[in-house]
């Protein structure tokens, strides 16, 4: 029971009362007519029992994409895709067994003379209005249905067109009132100013009005690197995470020699490798010259770049370093051998350990050294003695020059070869698909040669990789749900007209994301499948409904569907109502963590407002489309088969 189990629940909420709405709906209609509670539960969960069982495995089907998915991704999923498909499995068990027997037991007809209160009267008002609203647009839709077809063609073309502009992340990012900070000064600071600038950078993060504590270290990458732990405060009493980070990043300019990169804690954090932000760009090549001078170039191009922040690398090239360089024929003369030397600088600076103090209680290690006030620089080295042969102290000046050059602090490798990363943050508003086209537009801007190979690592790695499968998890999803609904149908042609409900769902989902300015992630992704076993539901009440009444009632195609979208509408704007309401709660959800739950309750909102609008309309169309297109067809084969019957002479 984790954050993804307890999402799948929430959103649970209101799609296992589907079933036994549709149950309860259809036996208070049997009710009404006349029968008695016994007959009517029975009768009614006769007649919707395909439906229900339709409803529930094609909902069931659209988490078997989700169940197999590799990667870790799938794994993350799996949970919420097996709770989610196991209520579901559960409630239309229910509502086929549980629900009719409560229905046979409590449900009573009503009576002429049974008084209403004005909340009855207001809402059945209020639906008989709807209701007849919708009857003379459905008439009006079927008087006109070719303009009905290019609208449901529209919509299947506006909502490709919204995917590929739609902006596309990985995983929302979180305000979990946690935020890490990496620091980084000049390569060849000392320790003592490394330590200073520190201290000072952390102190003015604490006199932040939305910082709690702080905790600073140094290392992690190199002497001139630390890092901060931030823990703000609540999330009612300060700014939003965006303001804070951008309001530390202008004080903490002040401070010179030392910059912070700051990032925030996320409950979902993919990809081994950490860096100083959240998204990585690793460049390697089995030469660390040309890596040492094309990385560079391309922080420095980045850092132009106004929807990337707090860019930075982990090259440590420019370190410096003193080569002591021995005149052996000085050395010669002066009878000073090089293993002098080495045990000399040894003792000086390596912390030679030359014995241990025992006492009763405890052992203390006697370390040998110069004065610290003799390390700070390499010019100590100029009062630095060697013993001779002869016993005579000689300078170490005198037997060797002193050269200073730069070194890298660390070589960094990835995959065996020399590799240097570079770390960003994203600008508020701007999406991780955007940032990672420009980074790879400067990168040929500037002329990275070929020989350096550049790729995304941790998060951004995976997000690339999910961006690349998503199109195909959908059609997955929709490739699942047709083989079902074929298979219950027994049919090639009506599954088609219950899938034409889905273009609205994705269009109503991408415009509710473009509206709240939420990104296209996982999780929005995840709704959307969830959208396309949700409101395919309304069209398989209606063809259901529309199929029984053709072949059992000798019903015309044109007064079947217009039956069913009438006898249908009741249970349809009900469901419809409970899965929106369902999932109001955590579109609306404002608590710690709240960001990674709400494009997953805006993308189903939308994307249920939008379909229950056009399904209302398109489905009927569609229908009568495939139902004219079938007769054709037959009477087609049917002349076929009469002119290829051979002729007998009499």
């Amino acid at each position: 029971l984790n954050n993804l189990s307890l999402m799948a629940l929430a959103i649970s909420v209101g799609f296992v009362v589907d079933d036994a709405i549709v149950v309860i709906e259809n036996i208070v209609r049997n009710l009404d007519a006349g029968e008695t509670p016994l007959n009517a539960a029975l009768k009614g969960a006769r007649q919707v029992g395909f439906t229900v069982l339709s409803i529930s495995i094609s909902l069931v089907a659209v988490f078997i994409p989700i169940l197999f998915m590799g990667g870790i991704i799938g794994r993350l999923f799996r949970e919420f895709a097996v709770t989610l498909s196991v209520a579901i499995l559960v409630s239309g068990l229910v509502s086929l067994t549980l629900t009719p027997m409560l229905c046979a037991r409590f449900l009573r007809a009503e009576r002429k003379d049974e008084q209403r209160g004005w909340f009855f009267h207001l809402t059945e008002r209020a639906f008989d209005g709807t209701l007849r609203f919708y009857e003379r647009g459905l008439k009006w839709v079927l008087a006109h249905d070719r303009l009905m077809l290019g609208v449901t063609l529209l919509t299947l073309i506006a909502t490709i067109w919204l995917y590929r502009i739609v902006p596309k992340g990985f995983f929302p990012q979180q305000d979990t009132g946690v935020m890490f900070g990496g620091t980084e000064a000049a390569q060849d600071i000392s320790f003592a100013a490394m330590s200073e600038k520190l201290q000072a950078a952390a102190r003015m993060v604490h006199e932040d009005p939305a910082v709690q504590n702080v905790a600073a270290f140094i290392g992690g990458g190199g002497s001139n690197r630390g890092g901060m732990f931030i823990a703000l405060k609540p999330k009612n009493e300060r700014d939003s995470l965006d303001k804070v980070m951008a309001r530390l990043r202008t004080k903490l300019s002040r401070i010179v020699g030392i910059s912070l990169f700051a990032a925030p804690a996320q409950d979902i954090r993919v990809g081994g490798r950490g860096g100083r932000a959240l998204y990585l760009y690793s460049l390697q090549d089995q030469n660390v010259a040309i890596i040492n001078e094309w990385a560079p170039k391309l922080v420095q191009k980045m850092q132009t770049m106004p929807q990337l922040k707090d860019v930075s690398s982990d090259q440590n090239f420019r370190g410096l370093q003193t080569d002591i360089v021995v005149d052996r024929d000085a050395a010669s003369r002066l009878g000073v051998l090089p293993r002098a030397i080495d045990s000399t600088l040894n003792s000086a600076f390596g912390q030679r350990q030359v014995g241990v103090i025992y006492t009763q209680q405890n052992q203390y290690r006697v370390v040998l050294e110069v004065d610290p006030e003799f390390q700070r620089d390499p010019t100590a080295l100029n009062k630095i003695y060697v013993r001779s042969n002869t016993g005579v102290q000689v300078p170490l000046g005198s037997v060797a020059r002193f050269e200073t050059a730069n070194t890298p602090l660390t070589i960094n490798h990835q995959g065996q070869f020399p590799a240097v990363t570079l770390s960003f943050n994203l600008a508020p508003g701007v999406s991780l698909g955007e940032a990672t086209k420009l980074i790879e537009k400067a990168s040929a801007e500037i002329g990275v040669p070929s020989t350096i190979r550049a790729s995304f690592q941790g998060t951004a790695q995976v997000f690339q990789a999910s961006l690349a499968t998503q199109p195909l998890l959908i059609l997955t999803a929709l490739i699942a749900v047709y083989i079902v609904l074929g298979v219950l149908y027994e049919s090639y042609i009506h599954p088609i007209t219950i899938l034409s409900t889905l273009p609205s769902a994705g269009l109503g989902a991408l415009l509710a994301l473009l509206a709240t300015g939420l990104e296209l992630s996982i999780v929005s992704t995840i709704g959307i499948i969830l959208l396309i076993g949700i409101v395919k539901k309304n069209a398989i009440m209606m063809v259901d409904f529309a199929l029984d009444a053709e072949r059992e009632h000798g019903a015309t195609p044109e007064q079947a569907i217009y039956q069913a979208c009438m006898v249908r509408f009741r249970p349809i704007t009900m469901t419809t109502m409970a899965a929106l309401f369902g999932a109001l709660p955590l579109a609306l959800g404002t608590g710690v963590g709240a960001e990674l739950r709400r494009p997953l309750g805006v993308a189903i909102v939308g994307g249920l407002i939008v379909s229950q609008a056009l399904t209302l309309y398109t489905t009927p169309v569609v229908y009568l489309m495939f139902e004219r297109l079938q007769r054709r067809w037959a009477q087609r084969r049917s002349r076929v088969a009469t002119d290829a019957k051979p002729i007998v002479a009499g």
